[in-house]
């Protein structure tokens, strides 16, 4: 997300950054340079002029132009500027009351709303150890409340079963008795999308926060239309009186410019973002961390929430007992990658690194994506068991008979095997620098911690 708006800011603040000092029509020049940036993002015309004068209001000032660096303090002023726009601060559920405390999705359909019940439900469930019921209120398609009971049944949670001659408003009543029986802390109401907004879908919408009283109405809009999910968020706001908005496909929007238009056009906070098909694939909004991302300054907070999260505590103290003896074999080297992809890949990490903004076109063209680590996988599961732990034996026939074995080539095979290598040597002065203790290891790994055993 943000990748082309994060290429042009780079590249204005690339020209003011090296500058020992800088004039007003430095500053000016900048300025319009940023401007066009945000309106080819497709950010909204009422946002962007709002940003600008901001922006101006700060950056024409003598502090600026007589600064030591006047450069980094433009692009200070570009980021607090762009966290206010997007928040100015994070805005978690408001789930803390008598439960079970009631969740209201809406959308246009298409949007993603099943689909992120679903994925609310799992992060509920495992970081906040909720315990979440959810509840279909589409009583014309049949298939969205059975996609709903497998997201369900995915994540681990209840799912209101299905009864006939259900209408929306008798479902949520008996949801909400179904989650007072079973002492659930959340409900999750799942209600059904239209193709365009119309009174029949809002009255609809009514009826059921009527009934629930919802802690939290949470439009889940398209980041893929751009400033037709702002449009749609909007409306959705005077109607039904919206409390967040989740943001869909966002990994797939290159501009960004309904996330940046969001805030200001509904008053309405970004809650989560979807990220990808995967059901773990939902992130918590954080305006100061997403203004780092488009800045290109990375998100060093996220990318550690993401470590501690899916890097196994167990395997991070069995590598770090291995690597604290000297160990080091493909097998160790084939958990390393696995544990990668776990985290989302390269293109789930990417975002989160500091200054990889201008690396990602040299990345790619070198053809190191996520099936670039698909097929070292693939090359050491071609390995036999002896291979794996005496890389030595890797003789030229081996290599071959391994290349023709995973669909590669030796080259390739050659390349992992350099790779192991030095990663091998890595983990030697890793164990040296911890003096061999094990749980120093696994909590730079990621696992372990105080509890870790020594």
């Amino acid at each position: 997300m943000f990748e082309n708006l994060s290429e042009k800011l780079g590249n204005v603040f690339d020209s003011i950054r090296g500058r020992g000092a800088l004039t007003e029509a430095d500053v000016d020049t900048a300025l319009r340079d940023v401007r066009l940036a945000l309106l080819e993002a497709d950010v909204a015309l009422p946002v962007v002029k709002t940003f600008m004068a901001r922006v101006r209001d700060h950056a024409v000032g003598q502090d600026v132009l007589k600064s030591v660096k006047p450069g980094q303090m433009v692009v200070k002023i570009v980021h607090d500027a762009l966290v206010e726009t997007l928040g100015p601060e994070s805005a978690p559920l408001n789930i803390n009351q008598r439960p079970p405390a009631v969740i209201l999705m809406v959308g246009l359909q298409g949007s993603g709303t099943t689909t992120s019940t679903g994925k609310l439900a799992r992060l509920l469930k495992t970081k906040q150890k909720k315990s979440v019921m959810l509840a279909s209120l589409d009583v014309s398609r049949p298939a969205a409340r059975e996609q709903l009971r497998i997201l369900g049944e995915e994540a681990g949670v209840d799912v209101l079963p299905e009864r006939d001659g259900d209408t929306p408003q008798s479902i949520t009543k008996r949801a909400l008795d179904a989650a007072k029986l079973k002492s659930s802390d959340i409900l999750i109401l799942d209600t059904a999308g239209r193709t365009t907004v119309d009174e029949g879908l809002m009255a609809e919408v009514r009826d059921v926060a009527g009934i629930a009283t919802p802690a939290e109405t949470l439009l889940v809009a398209d980041a893929m239309t751009g400033q037709d999910a702002v449009t749609t968020a909007a409306a959705f706001k005077d109607a039904v009186g919206i409390t967040g908005i989740i943001l869909t496909r966002a990994d797939g929007d290159a501009r960004g410019g309904a996330a940046l238009s969001m805030r200001q056009v509904t008053d309405c906070p970004i809650k989560f973002l979807g990220v990808g098909e995967k059901q773990d694939a939902l992130e918590e909004f954080s305006p100061e961390r997403m203004a780092g991302r488009i800045l290109d300054m990375g998100d060093v907070v996220g990318l550690v929430e993401k470590a501690a999260e899916t890097i196994e505590a167990e395997e991070a103290e069995r590598m770090a007992k291995r690597m604290a003896k000297g160990q080091f074999d493909m097998n160790d080297f084939l958990s390393q990658l696995r544990q990668l992809k776990k985290m989302g890949g390269m293109g789930g990490l990417m975002g989160m690194l500091p200054g990889i903004g201008k690396l990602k076109s040299q990345i790619q063209a070198a053809g190191i994506d996520d099936s670039f680590f698909a097929r070292q996988e693939a090359i050491i599961l071609s390995m036999n068991k002896r291979e794996r732990v005496a890389v030595g034996l890797l003789n030229a026939s081996r290599r071959k008979r391994i290349a023709q074995g995973s669909g590669t080539s030796v080259q390739e095979v050659n390349k992992l095997v350099k790779q192991y290598q030095d990663m091998a040597k890595m983990m030697k002065r890793m164990g040296k620098m911890t003096g061999g203790n094990p749980a120093a290891l696994a909590s730079m790994l990621g696992g372990g911690g105080d509890d870790a055993p020594a």
